[in-house]
């Protein structure tokens, strides 16, 4: 039996040559200059059972390339004894690290911060677009005035129940009457020369002009009954306010944002409460459940609903109720569009969605209107701008707010025009 590796054999001499071979003769040392034999003139046979002597190598002169043979025999290829050139890998192979790209980092991080923002800016625009009550059709409204310059909101904050439960209402004190009714009414005007904010009383006398009904479209013509403003909106909705505004003042309303209880109540809840200050004396009013002592305090939603609906409390009524309803909107404005609430996402949607929710407008009117309209009301309840009551010349007949007429006209005039409004209440 043959102990020898495959292709050899125990005679090494003679023409004998391994299997596999093409060749008749195997090729010899001569024919393969390259490759030396080692001491001796033949291959020398392995020890039994091992493998044989591997051939080294020579300059094809017979002298052996000691740095190339024992670059193969000790397995380092590139020649240094680390396995590194000079430029090539450090100890263990491993190729030192490349120093940071700095620019290039920032410049990556910049471009992911702002696609992040334009794709969240994006995301958040129409989820709010989403929840914009549009409802409101003034292009029913009918007879209407000449627009002017500038832009005017009709801005109702209703005793609407949509949206509370049956515990809701009860903590709340809203009551559970069927359909809604305004609870105060302002006209926003947003202009080049100063914006300015007018309360409407509730209680403010006024002709219920005629009108095209909003559901049916029947002209119902007008018979000079003169009622509360509030009267309108309760036979007719916002379609039939718009037209009593604008019969009785002569000024043009652009756009209408209506916000209901449940709405207001989660938004000063949202933003962690309202800081106010209450009169001396204190607020106590067991209509609207406002219980309040005399300083500064923060008001949660419930709380501060009591206060803006508080009327009884107070010794001139409607006309000192609008004035809270606007110092509390100030209040209210002022702590919600700062960075604390802005830049924070946990903040700004539960804040955004409360309003949202419950925000009844015009179909024509944009997120970009709304954001104008909010931003003005923050500017004028701030002191930026004017806000005042509609100018009141004493009672009407039937006992309700009579408006100043010529006050009236004067101030419609200026905003009409765009001009600073002069005339005081």
């Amino acid at each position: 039996m043959n102990n020898w590796p495959e292709g050899w054999h125990g005679d090494n001499g003679g023409d004998r040559y391994g299997r596999g071979s093409a060749s008749a003769q195997p090729e010899g040392a001569r024919a393969m200059r390259q490759v030396g034999r080692g001491p001796g003139s033949g291959p020398s046979a392995p020890p039994r059972g091992g493998v044989p002597q591997q051939p080294t190598y020579d300059d094809g002169y017979g002298h052996p390339d000691d740095n190339f043979n024992s670059d193969y025999n000790t397995g380092q290829v590139y020649g240094s004894p680390g396995g590194g050139g000079p430029d090539g890998p450090g100890p263990r192979g491993h190729r030192p690290r490349p120093a940071p790209n700095w620019g290039r980092r920032i410049k990556w991080t910049a471009i992911t911060v702002v696609v992040l923002l334009v794709v969240v800016s994006v995301g958040t625009y129409f989820w709010a677009d989403s929840k914009l009550k549009r409802e409101v059709d003034l292009s029913k409204v009918i007879d209407r005035p000449e627009a002017g310059e500038g832009t005017n909101y009709l801005i109702v904050g209703s005793d609407s129940r949509e949206g509370l439960s049956a515990e809701e209402k009860k903590k709340l004190r809203t009551g559970s009457a069927e359909g809604k009714r305004t609870d105060s009414m302002m006209i926003l005007h947003v202009g080049d020369n100063g914006n300015t904010m007018i309360s409407l009383p509730r209680d403010s006398n006024v002709e219920i002009p005629s009108f095209k009904g909003s559901d049916s479209g029947k002209l119902y013509e007008g018979t000079g009954r003169q009622t509360k403003l509030n009267a309108a909106y309760a036979e007719d909705g916002p379609e039939l306010l718009v037209r009593t505004v604008e019969a009785n003042t002569g000024l043009h309303i652009d756009h209408y944002a209506e916000i209901g209880f449940a709405g207001f109540a989660k938004i000063v809840d949202a933003i962690g409460g309202v800081e106010i200050t209450i009169p001396p004396g204190g607020m106590k009013d067991t209509k609207s459940g406002a219980d309040f002592e005399a300083g500064k305090q923060t008001l949660n939603g419930e709380q501060s609903l009591a206060f803006v609906r508080t009327r009884y409390a107070l010794k001139g009524s409607d006309l000192d109720r609008t004035k809270n309803q606007q110092k509390f909107l100030s209040a209210l404005a002022s702590q919600t569009a700062t960075p604390s609430t802005v830049m924070n996402p946990f903040k700004l949607y539960p804040t955004m969605g409360a309003g949202l929710d419950t925000l009844t407008v015009d179909k024509d009117m944009s997120l970009w209107n709304l954001a104008s309209m909010f931003w003005a009301m923050k500017g004028v309840t701030g002191g930026e701008g004017k806000s005042m009551n509609m100018p009141i010349s004493g009672n009407s007949a039937n006992g309700n707010l009579q408006w100043d007429e010529a006050k009236m006209k004067t101030l419609v005039e200026q905003l009409k025009n765009d001009e600073k409004v002069t005339v005081t209440e």
